[in-house]
This record gives structure tokens, sequence and C-alpha cells, in this order.
């Protein structure tokens, strides 16, 4: 099994896993959360520094998901990883859960930061960049962000902070689905075009297959052998992505998954 199709395989394992979460407390936030797993497996899976049986070690790289609703995917991915127990899956945005709706690094180890607030997320990131350039820290900051989050002035706060500095220690990723929870993108505020936008900022832009692992990687790697600038690739994904019930459904922002639906999306996916 070559690269591609070892890491194709753990987006499916991860994609099967927050399937059965969502749908094991029956609702949840199911589109924006499989548009995001193919660049979840590449991080955590062949480019990101991190040690499960050291979640706080100093120079690990950092990762947060300022679309914070996108948990169930994250969660998934650090149960696979070792992070916690693979049965907390199951308590999925229940009473005195540790894995709550919107990731909260008070309550999930492997978490690096709270996120849902929309712009708050990315803020921090750009706050964590600037630390490791003061400290001239090794590690790398990457950060997901939404299209629709892309309509918080304070996204472009935060960008125009980070190309000024030249923050070079952040790679960040735009969730490109084109759908947000009231409808497409572009018929609520456009954000188009989004590559132009983030060059105007001083970053370096890339547009990729967010569905494509090794497009990913190549990404990072080419993000990386940029000096001097932030970092912005940009994924064309489609909501719900693997999920024969929702995928390209505006609807899948949040919506009831049961485990019949989950079930037969599973035996499609694999």
């Amino acid at each position: 099994m070559d690269k591609r199709q070892l890491l194709e395989q753990h987006a499916k394992t991860i994609r099967c896993h927050t399937l059965d979460t969502i749908a094991h407390l029956g609702v949840g936030h199911i589109g924006g959360s499989l548009s995001i797993v193919d660049i979840l497996t590449v991080l955590y899976y062949d480019q990101m520094h991190v040690d499960p049986k050291n979640p706080k070690m100093p120079n690990r790289d950092r990762f947060v998901l300022s679309k914070g609703h996108g948990g169930p995917a994250v969660y998934a991915t650090l149960a696979l990883k070792g992070y916690f127990p693979m049965a907390l899956l199951e308590t999925l945005n229940q009473s005195n859960t540790n894995l709550p709706s919107h990731t909260d690094m008070n309550k999930t180890v492997g978490v690096d930061m709270t996120t849902g607030s929309l712009g708050q997320g990315f803020s921090a990131a750009v706050g964590m960049a600037l630390a490791a350039q003061l400290d001239h820290a090794p590690f790398k900051v990457y950060a997901i962000i939404g299209d629709g989050e892309s309509q918080e002035g304070q996204i472009w706060e935060a960008a125009m902070f980070a190309g000024n500095r030249k923050l070079d220690h952040i790679i960040a990723f735009t969730d490109y689905n084109k759908m947000q929870i009231d409808g497409e993108v572009k018929d609520i505020n456009d954000v188009s075009p989004l590559d132009k936008k983030w060059e105007a900022f001083n970053w370096h832009v890339q547009v990729i297959d967010g569905h494509d692992v090794m497009a990913i990687i190549d990404a990072i790697e080419n993000a990386k052998a940029t000096p001097g600038k932030p970092s912005m690739i940009i994924c064309n994904t489609i909501k719900g992505k693997g999920a024969d019930f929702c995928e390209g459904d505006p609807g899948s922002h949040n919506m009831p998954v049961t485990k019949e639906m989950a079930s037969k999306a599973k035996e499609r996916l694999v």
C-alpha cells in the first residue's frame, strides 16, 4: 500500500467514526465535519509533529479548528491517534461530556484551543504563530477556517496582522465547501475571489482539491518552503463528503443522523 492509499484508508476510517459519533447522539454538524477529514488525515498522519502520549509537548505543532463546529471529525481523529479511548466518542455533546459540540481545550485532550465563536479561533492561531516567532520556536501552527466564517471581520484583522508580521509559522486552510448554515455562501455574502483577497493581505496562497491527500501534502510542503509569509491553502471541498445522504447539501450544517443512515453511508463509503 503506497502513501496515498494508506492516507485515503485513514480518511475513510475517520469518516466512519465521525458518522457513528454523530449518529449515536442522533444529530450534529455532519456536513462541515466530513468536508475537513482529508485535511485532518494529512495533518495527523503525515505532517504534524505531535505525540498522543505527551499531548502538551512544548515544541509540538499546534492545530486550531477555528470553525469549531467541525469538532466531531477532530474527535474521531484524536481518538484514532490514541489521545483518549475510542469509547468516549459515544459521549459527544452529552451531559458532563469531554467532547462538546464545539472544541474545548479545557475538556478534550489534544485540543489546543477552544473555538466556536467564528473568527476567534483564527486570531488565537495567529497569536500562537507570533509567540513561536518571538521565541524562535520550531513548531508550526495549523488552522482550519470556514468559508462562511470568512465573512467575519475578525478573520481579516488577523490576516492583516499575520501578513504584516511575516508570520511564516502559520499554515492555514480554508474549508471552501461553498455552503454555510443558511445556504450557499455566494447567495449570502460572497467571499470570492478568496485567493486574491489573501494575496492582498500578503499571504502565500495556494488553491487545491481539498479531498486529494497528496495535493494537500504538496501544498503544505510548498508552504514550509516559503519563508517570510504566512500561508493560506484554499481547499475546494464538498460539504458532507463521503456521506451520500447529505453530500453537497446545504442542509447538512447541523441535521438529524440516525444509526441506520450512518450504517448505510459507511457501507457505500467503504
